[in-house]
């Protein structure tokens, strides 16, 4: 199962100038193909801070990216130099067709900015823009990098989820919520199966502790077997629930 990572970039996000929209997009975007985010940052526009998100993801064998924001020819775009330097080791080189793509659209007003848009880093294969064809990029199959425009940035990542990521296996879920605080549950908690996410979000309804309990894997027949140890634990203790899937 791959890591899924989303790396917001945009200080117009954090300081309110922007409301995020790539967060929720994302994430049901990957839920058709049957996976999950594994991490997600809003970082602002800082070469540090973008190098470091960078080199986290990259020192993870099974991380799969997808960076948004940064990736055009004005001073606070620092994307496509820093991606060159962490992920190939390698300084930018240009895309000769994204090159020919942004002279077609903008002749001579091309130079001397627009025309770096083209400096990717090596290797890179370009994602498709449909608003006005100025690409995104990726590199090895599993880092995308797409501009913070959602119009823009939205179909390149559904491109590359359907080009490269493979449909997940089916995750069985059951849940229940149980009216008691989740301590209750720590000792069933600590003692699943490796196989097994098992999760609790606690609560408040009407000033009494209650917990919601997730219980999920790959493997229906555990995923069964599990939910209901905890069935037969609430039933012992005759703590009032109700299954909710």
């Amino acid at each position: 199962m791959k890591h899924i990572y989303a790396i917001i970039i945009g200080s117009e996000i954090l300081n309110n100038r922007r409301q995020d929209r790539h967060f929720k997009f994302i994430k049901e975007a990957l839920v058709s193909k049957g996976h999950t985010l594994f991490c997600v940052e809003i970082i602002k526009d800082d070469n540090a801070l973008i190098k470091s998100s960078f080199k986290r993801v990259f020192e993870d064998e099974e991380a799969m990216l997808f960076c948004f924001g940064g990736i055009g020819s004005t001073p606070d775009d620092l994307t496509r130099a820093l991606a060159a330097e962490v992920f190939t080791q390698k300084p930018l080189v240009r895309h000769q067709q994204f090159e020919k793509d942004i002279v077609a659209r903008f002749g001579e007003g091309a130079y001397p900015n627009r025309i770096h848009m083209s400096d990717l880093p090596e290797d890179a294969g370009l994602l498709k823009n449909p608003v006005n064809n100025m690409s995104g990029f990726y590199l090895q199959e599993r880092y995308f990098f797409v501009p913070g425009f959602p119009e823009m940035a939205h179909p390149m990542v559904l491109e590359a989820i359907e080009r490269f990521l493979p449909q997940s296996q089916t995750l069985y879920r059951k849940s229940f919520v149980a009216k008691c605080s989740e301590d209750r549950f720590i000792g069933l908690m600590s003692s699943v199966a490796a196989e097994v996410e098992c999760s609790s979000l606690p609560m408040f309804v009407e000033g009494r502790p209650q917990v919601e309990l997730s219980i999920a894997s790959y493997n229906a027949q555990l995923t069964q077997e599990t939910f209901e140890t905890f069935l037969s634990y609430l039933e012992r203790e005759n703590i009032v629930y109700d299954v909710t899937q």
